[in-house]
C-alpha cells in the first residue's frame, strides 16, 4: 500500500520568524493532484492538526520555527522524539486548541486516542518572534532551501523505498 504524507506549516505569522513554517509550505512545489499526500498551513490551529492525525497517516514532515542556537536561518531536519516529549510531561498537558507546540498537538492527538505518526521535522533557528509580520532576513532566505529540503523528503517518501529513507533520517 502507498505511504500517506501530510506536511503541516506551523507557526504564527503574527509573531515575525514564527511564520516560518506557514511560508515554506506555500513555498514548496508539491503536486496536490497526489491524494497520499497533503499540504496544509496550520498556522495556529493546534487542535485542528491533532485531529487530523487522527486519520492514517504514515508519515507527518513538520515545518516550523526552532529556538535558535545563535545561528537564526540556520536549518534542521530531525526526527520527533515522542518518548522525550512523554517523559518531560508534555504528553499530559491540557488540550489547547490554539497552541502548537509540536508536544502540545501530540498531546492532544494522544487525548482524542490516537498516536503520532513517523514525524520528520524541517525546523529554521528563529532570529525574531516578537509581534509582527515578517520573516527577518536570515530566515526568508531560508525560505527555498527548506522549501526544497521538504520536496526532496515528500519524494524520497513516496518511492518503494521509503521504509529504508525513514531509517537514514
Amino acid at each position: 500500500m502507498a505511504s500517506r504524507i501530510l506536511v503541516a506549516g506551523i507557526g504564527n505569522i503574527f509573531l515575525g520568524d514564527d511564520g516560518f513554517g506557514s511560508e515554506v509550505v506555500r513555498s514548496a512545489e508539491i503536486s496536490q493532484d497526489d491524494p497520499r499526500v497533503r499540504v496544509i498551513d496550520y498556522g495556529i490551529r493546534g487542535m485542528h492538526l491533532a485531529y487530523d492525525l487522527l486519520e492514517d497517516w504514515d508519515t507527518l514532515v513538520l515545518v516550523d520555527a526552532v529556538p535558535s542556537r545563535g545561528n537564526p536561518g540556520t536549518l534542521h531536519v530531525f526526527q520527533a522524539d515522542y518518548e522525550q516529549d512523554r517523559e518531560s510531561g508534555s504528553a499530559t498537558a491540557g488540550v489547547d486548541g490554539h497552541s502548537m507546540d509540536p508536544a502540545a498537538v501530540f498531546a492532544s492527538l494522544r487525548a482524542l486516542g490516537g498516536n503520532p505518526p513517523y514525524t520528520v521535522v524541517v525546523g529554521c533557528e528563529a532570529g525574531r518572534v516578537d509581534e509582527g509580520i515578517g520573516l527577518t532576513e536570515p530566515v526568508a532566505r531560508a525560505v527555498p532551501r527548506a522549501a526544497r529540503a521538504v520536496e526532496e523528503i515528500v519524494a524520497a517518501l513516496r518511492t518503494p523505498a521509503a521504509a529504508t529513507v525513514r531509517e537514514e533520517l
